[in-house]
């Protein structure tokens, strides 16, 4: 994520856009959208609040795609990598596109099943296009595919006391893990919003979607009621330093066209049993096999603090792959990171991080790296 003006008239904007310069957002470019990188209360603080109280993002930088008609729900299935059989209506899935030939990861998306014939599908950003028009380009006669991009926001509650904050803005908590359920917002009808209990940060949280025309009303009722517990707004600094805690990964750095689910450790995602989903070939193949590459977490020893790019070795002669994602870690307060590592090196080695020239040691690890909180009830 780089810097980038807020008046770039190339890039998106959030329907929020205004609310975030109004609190002294500092903007970046992410996934062809301008959106907060961090406020005035900075990265760290943000990231505390989200592990110790509650935060607010907006994520409407998300794609959000339907497919509907008869039958909607067993195409996505037969194409995605997760089964849906596994989840009933009103549940949400992780799940992945795959490329049919290679098995590499187009992207990785969340979907929402809300009946057999409506399946919402919410992928990254800049992938989102890609999504669509492979789904749409196979489609069978009365399944539709449609890019919703630009018509829905998303906000994500995310924290130990997010429960508090919706409930005082009269929306549903309290639901399981990765279920979903359909609410009205304000007065009148017609204010539909999907309230999931799902999450890239590791905390209990929500995630919110919502039409753009309720959006900042929404936005405003969450920061005042939120005030008590101690919200604050949070950008997509924190939200890469919670994802990459938990060791999430993020496509177009850990995960890639150029990379497949058992390289990245996602084979849960994949519904190995299925008769069908794109690169179901390749993956048996290659999971037969065993990948020659696996996605591992890096434990600084030291100070070092990796960040994408950065060489790893196993000695300071074997280079063997560069840091996808790294960071500080706020609550280990040491440096994080993750790398595809070549399955050849033990799973618990140390390895040597280039640090601006200097080999600082980190341990490999499994991630996550602090213990998560989602799941609680």
């Amino acid at each position: 994520m780089a810097d980038h003006p807020t008046d770039n008239a190339s890039l998106k904007r959030s329907p929020l856009h205004d609310r975030h310069a109004a609190l002294g957002a500092k903007f970046a470019e992410f996934g062809g959208w301008s959106m907060p990188l961090e406020y005035a209360s900075g990265v760290v603080k943000e990231h505390t609040a989200i592990r110790e109280a509650v935060g607010i993002f907006d994520v409407s930088h998300l794609g959000k795609a339907m497919v509907k008609g008869p039958g909607a729900a067993a195409y996505v299935n037969a194409t995605l990598s997760n089964d849906l059989g596994k989840i009933s209506h009103g549940q949400a899935q992780y799940t992945l596109c795959c490329d049919d030939e290679t098995g590499g990861i187009v992207d990785d998306l969340i979907a929402y099943l809300h009946d057999d014939e409506h399946v919402l599908l919410v992928p990254n950003a800049a992938n989102t296009a890609e999504v669509v028009r492979r789904l749409a380009a196979s489609a069978p006669e009365g399944v539709t595919v449609v890019d919703r991009h630009d018509d829905f926001a998303v906000l994500a509650v995310q924290g130990t006391k997010s429960d508090e904050v919706l409930a005082a803005v009269g929306l549903p908590v309290g639901h399981d893990y990765m279920s979903f359920v359909e609410a009205e917002f304000g007065e009148g009808s017609g204010n539909g919003v999907v309230v999931c209990r799902t999450g890239y940060t590791g905390e209990r949280g929500y995630e919110l979607i919502a039409a753009n025309d309720i959006a900042g009303d929404l936005w405003d009722a969450l920061m005042a009621a939120g005030e008590q517990f101690g919200l604050l707004a949070c950008g997509l600094g924190a939200r890469d330093t919670l994802r990459t805690e938990m060791g999430y990964p993020l496509h177009g750095q850990d995960i890639t066209l150029d990379v497949t689910p058992n390289q990245a450790r996602l084979g849960w995602a994949v519904g190995w049993k299925k008769e069908s989903f794109w690169g179901r070939d390749a993956l048996l193949a290659e999971k037969a096999a065993g990948p020659a590459r696996v996605l591992r977490g890096l434990l600084a020893t030291g100070r070092g603090i990796p960040r994408p790019g950065m060489n790893v070795s196993l000695t300071p002669d074997v280079l063997l792959c560069e840091v996808t994602s790294g960071t500080f870690s706020p609550t280990l307060r040491k440096g994080i990171g993750m790398a595809l590592v070549p399955s050849f090196v033990d799973a618990d080695a140390e390895v040597g991080v280039d640090v601006r020239g200097r080999r600082e040691v980190f341990q490999l690890t499994k991630p996550p790296f602090v213990d998560p909180s989602v799941r609680e009830a």
